[in-house]
């Protein structure tokens, strides 16, 4: 609803546009555009109109309406990947029930029988098992950001999920946070080198020498797997990594290359020197191709690898070396916990991580820094 300066004045005051955007009860878009002269007075049309609006609107306003215009906003505030996610959760699990429900009609009875139905609810990928509570919880999530929306476009006074609350689950057991120690992913990783160096061709050995370098890069640096699919050999300068990009593979279409997922993910990381070598080595067997460049992928080449394929060779590395079978996202866990357990500050966790905040590193990790009541103790036990 943005408020637009223009030329011209009147009684010595400035000339402005108010603009209102909206979806109408039809669902397509809509705008009302109003002059005012004076700052103040374009403030209080705004105001004014907004609150004609939503008395006008807010009624006849269906949750799928309002979807249309939440999703129409957010796309621009949200990456691809993650607006997708959002779409998906929504479409699939509350607009079916809901959809056509006025916004101001949820009440806690409605929403409540909603929670019920996602109890109910099963996995598309295993029929036979219920949706797991977290996801139930991140479905919530996604239904209440909707209506907090409704919210601040004061569509309607209080989100009435706030009153029915998340889901809850007082047997659900918190899981152990899975990763390879030191030891697992050098056992690990010479299965990966193996695999590598028995390849059978040339073409095929520079390929799979890509996936060993993709986990000792996830292992050494924390990197978020499209992170590390989204590497250039320009970005390496010295021994500084530089991460600014990320490439998401579950879109329509072709591969998206974005800014990574948030700005603290735009971070630049020191390698240490095993990572070093190994890289040097990579390099040196891409330059043997005809075309090479820097702005070829680390692992990949002209084109990164699949998901699919990292997921496949991440289990049968494993298995092969006898080990259990973490995810790929596990392997920050790795790089965190190794830091962690040899008492490196949580600050430069966080900053490796690229977390937004402390708080959620400290949050996951806080369990591996040992106890140190002993030694405060001890402090105190020195004041005579």
């Amino acid at each position: 609803m943005p408020i637009y300066k223009m030329d011209g004045k009147k009684d010595g005051k400035q000339k402005y546009r108010v603009r209102i955007n909206f979806v109408d009860t039809a669902g397509k878009s809509r705008q009302i555009d109003r002059v005012a002269y004076g700052k103040e007075e374009a403030k209080e049309l705004e105001r004014q109109l907004t609150i004609n609006l939503r008395e006008e609107t807010a009624p006849k306003m269906t949750l799928r309406q309002l979807y249309d215009e939440y999703v129409s906003v957010k796309q621009y505030e949200v990456r691809e990947n993650s607006m997708r996610t959002i779409k998906a959760r929504l479409t699939q699990y509350v607009l079916p029930q809901l959809g056509n429900y006025k916004i101001n009609k949820l009440n806690s009875s409605i929403l409540q029988q909603w929670k019920q139905y996602i109890e109910e609810c099963t996995n598309d990928k295993k029929p036979t098992e219920k949706i797991s509570f977290t996801m139930k919880k991140n479905i919530f999530g996604e239904f209440r950001a909707l209506l907090n929306y409704a919210v601040k476009m004061e569509y309607v006074e209080k989100n009435p999920l706030a009153i029915v609350g998340n889901f809850k689950n007082p047997y659900e057991e918190k899981k152990e946070m899975d990763y390879y120690t030191p030891e697992e992913f050098k056992t690990f990783i010479a299965t990966a080198k193996r695999q590598a160096e028995d390849a059978e061709s040339a073409s095929d050995n520079i390929y799979e020498w890509n996936f060993y370098v993709f986990f000792n890069i996830a292992f050494y640096t924390g990197m978020r797997k499209g992170e590390i699919n989204a590497l250039k050999w320009s970005d390496i300068e010295g021994n500084i990594l530089h991460v600014r990009r990320s490439i998401a593979q579950k879109l329509k279409g072709a591969d998206r290359e974005t800014p990574p997922k948030n700005k603290s993910s735009i971070r630049d990381l020191q390698m240490p020197q095993p990572l070093i070598n190994i890289l040097n080595e990579h390099k040196s067997r891409y330059s043997q191709i005809d075309g090479f460049t820097d702005d070829w992928r680390i692992c990949g080449g002209l084109k990164c690898l699949r998901d699919t394929t990292i997921q496949h060779r991440n289990e049968k590395y494993a298995k092969e070396a006898g080990l259990k079978v973490i995810r790929i996202h596990d392997y920050r866990h790795s790089h965190a916990s190794l830091l962690a357990n040899n008492g490196i500050n949580i600050q430069e966790i966080a900053r490796r991580l690229g977390h937004t905040n402390i708080e959620i590193t400290w949050n996951i990790y806080s369990h591996l820094y040992p106890r140190e009541e002993e030694k405060a103790v001890e402090i105190l036990n020195k004041i005579v």
